[in-house]
């Protein structure tokens, strides 16, 4: 991607945000922050019975590179099971981004990202312990 479709990408995912609403009895609901921009966003999943993610929403303010990676990672999650969340790479999810432009700012282009990882590491630990226990 070159650096005018990156900007196309960003400002597109900025100005029509995907999945930018509450969601209703999420299995994870977690907020992160980027104090160095003042963004703040809420990751929020639920899980569908076949354990893959069934709806998938954020909330939050931010500056354009965190809102759009949001609205993107959204999209990327849709159907994953949260093993597959987990290993997800910022580094993929920078280049998906476009690099050039976001390398600039790293901590907002992946705040979402890993603020959802975080969420679901928690509610995949807290599953486990419930089935074992």
């Amino acid at each position: 991607m070159d650096r005018q479709e990156a900007i196309d990408f960003l400002m597109d995912h900025y100005e029509n945000p995907r999945n930018h609403a509450p969601l209703a009895n999420p299995d994870v609901s977690l907020s992160g922050g980027n104090p160095g921009c003042a963004d703040v966003i809420t990751m929020q999943a639920r899980f569908g019975a076949d354990g893959k993610v069934e709806e998938v929403a954020w909330e939050g303010e931010g500056c354009t590179i965190s809102r759009a990676a949001a609205s993107y990672v959204t999209e990327l999650v849709q159907g994953l099971t949260p093993e597959e969340i987990e290993a997800m790479s910022f580094e993929d999810l920078i280049n998906d981004l476009g690099r050039e432009l976001v390398m600039t700012r790293p901590t907002c282009a992946t705040l979402a990202l890993g603020t959802l990882k975080r969420g679901v590491h928690e509610y995949h630990m807290h599953n486990k312990a419930n089935q074992e226990g």
